[in-house]
C-alpha cells in the first residue's frame, strides 16, 4: 500500500484560517458545490487545515483527540452554513472505525498524514477471493459520500466462510477506485454520495476490518461506541440545517413586509406560535442530544465503559435530533410562504437537506423501532446499539 500512502502525503503547508472565514466562504460557494454535486478538493484542503480529519486522531499522530460533543458541534457550524459540506466534514469520524484495522495499518495511515481523508461504501457488500495473503476485490458500491475528495476508499466485502454478522471493508488508494459520478438529487446535493467501482484489484487483509467490531487501539475514543458516534455525526447535520432555517426566518422574512398589505410576518400571530414551536422542538433535540454524548464520554473516562442504557440513548438522540431538525426546518419552510418555493430558496434547501438526513438508515424511522427493542431487551440489528 506504498502508493496509497504517497498519495495521501499532507500538503504543502498554507496560511491559517479561521473557522468563521471558512464558513464565510461555504456559504458564498455553496451554489457552486450544489453545481457540482460535491464539495471541491480546494475547500476539502481547507476543512483538513481547520482540523475536521484529524479531529479524533490521537495526537501522538499529530491529531487534535476531540471529545465526541465538540466534534459534533463543530459539524453543526459547518452545517449551519451548508448541509452538504457539513455531511462531508462529518466523516472526520474515520478514524474512529478504522480503529478496527492493525495498529501497524492504523499507524501508516494517520502516521503519515493525520489530515488523511477516507470515504467508505459499505453495501452491498461484494465478494473476495483469496490470492496467497490477498484479497481480490472487485464490485460497485452506491452511497459513496465525500468520494471525490478522499485519497482512500474503503468498499464493503464478503470473504467466503467468515461468519461475522457485521460488514468487513478494504481500503484502497482512490487511484484504484473509479467515481462514477451518479448523485443526482434535490436533497444534501453536494455530498457527492457517487457509485465507487473496484474492478479485479488486490488488497492486503492487513487494509482491510470489520465495521464495527472491536477496536485494535485503546485510546478513549476508540472505545466509545463507534456506530452511535457514526449516526451521531451524521444526525447533527439537521441540526445545523434547522438552526440555519430559523435563524433565517428571525433575521430576513420576520423583517419584511407584505405585499398584500398585511403585517409583516412578524406580526402574525400563527408565525409567532410556529416559530416558538420550531425553537422548542429544536432546543430540546439539541439539549438531549448533547446532555447523552457527555454522559456518555463522561462515563467512559470516569469508569472505563459507557452503560447498556446509554449506549442505546446514544441512538436513540441521534434519530431524535434527525426527525426533530427535519420538523423544525419544514415549519421554518412554511413560515416562508409563498417565496420559500423559488429555487434555491435558503428555506427550501435547509428543509430538504435535514428531510434527507432523517432517512438515513442510522436515524431512519426503523432505528426508533431498535431503540424500543433495546429497552425491552429484545433483539436489536446487527451493530445496534
Amino acid at each position: 500500500m506504498s502508493q496509497a500512502l504517497a498519495e495521501h502525503a499532507p500538503a504543502a503547508p498554507v496560511a491559517a484560517l479561521s473557522l468563521d472565514d471558512l464558513l464565510t466562504q461555504i456559504r458564498a460557494r455553496r451554489a457552486e458545490f450544489e453545481g457540482l454535486a460535491h464539495v471541491p478538493k480546494d475547500m476539502v484542503a481547507q476543512l483538513q487545515q481547520i482540523g475536521v480529519y484529524r479531529a479524533f486522531v490521537p495526537k501522538r499522530f499529530g491529531g487534535d483527540a476531540l471529545s465526541p460533543a465538540e466534534f459534533c458541534k463543530l459539524i453543526e457550524k459547518i452545517s449551519m452554513a451548508d448541509a452538504s459540506t457539513g455531511w462531508v466534514s462529518s466523516f472526520g469520524v474515520s478514524s474512529t472505525y478504522l480503529a478496527a484495522l492493525p495498529p501497524e495499518t492504523f499507524a501508516k495511515i494517520y502516521g503519515t498524514n493525520p489530515n488523511t481523508v477516507f470515504a467508505g461504501a459499505m453495501f452491498p457488500p461484494q465478494k473476495a477471493t483469496r490470492e496467497g495473503d490477498r484479497l481480490r476485490v472487485s464490485g460497485r458500491w452506491p452511497w459513496c459520500s465525500g468520494s471525490m475528495g478522499a485519497s482512500l476508499i474503503g468498499v464493503g466485502i464478503k470473504i467466503e466462510g467468515e461468519s461475522s454478522p457485521l460488514p468487513r471493508s478494504a481500503i484502497f488508494p482512490v487511484s484504484d477506485v473509479h467515481i462514477d459520478q451518479t448523485w443526482d438529487t434535490v436533497g444534501l446535493r453536494a455530498t457527492g454520495s457517487h457509485d465507487v467501482v473496484v474492478e479485479g484489484k488486490l488488497v492486503d487483509e492487513d487494509w482491510t476490518f470489520i465495521r464495527g467490531s472491536a477496536p485494535q487501539l485503546d485510546d478513549p475514543i476508540f472505545r466509545f461506541p463507534a456506530m452511535a458516534l457514526a449516526a451521531q455525526v451524521l444526525a447533527v447535520v439537521a441540526l445545523g440545517a434547522a438552526r440555519e432555517a430559523l435563524d433565517w426566518v428571525k433575521s430576513d422574512a420576520a423583517k419584511k413586509a407584505s405585499i398584500t398589505g398585511a403585517p409583516s410576518p412578524g406580526a402574525r400571530p400563527y408565525v409567532q406560535a410556529d416559530l416558538a414551536r420550531a425553537e422548542a422542538l429544536l432546543r430540546s433535540a439539541r439539549a438531549h442530544f448533547y446532555e447523552t454524548i457527555e454522559e456518555a464520554w463522561d462515563q467512559l473516562l470516569t469508569k472505563g465503559e459507557v452503560e447498556p442504557e446509554v449506549r442505546v440513548r446514544l441512538r436513540l438522540v441521534a434519530s431524535q435530533a434527525a426527525r426533530d431538525g427535519a420538523e423544525a426546518a419544514r415549519i421554518a419552510f412554511v413560515m416562508g410562504g409563498s417565496n420559500a418555493m423559488r429555487t434555491g430558496h435558503t428555506l427550501g434547501r435547509c428543509m430538504i437537506d435535514a428531510a434527507c438526513v432523517a432517512q438515513h438508515a442510522f436515524m431512519n424511522e426503523g432505528t426508533w423501532t431498535a431503540a424500543g427493542a433495546a429497552m425491552f431487551g429484545e433483539a436489536t440489528p446487527p451493530g445496534y446499539p
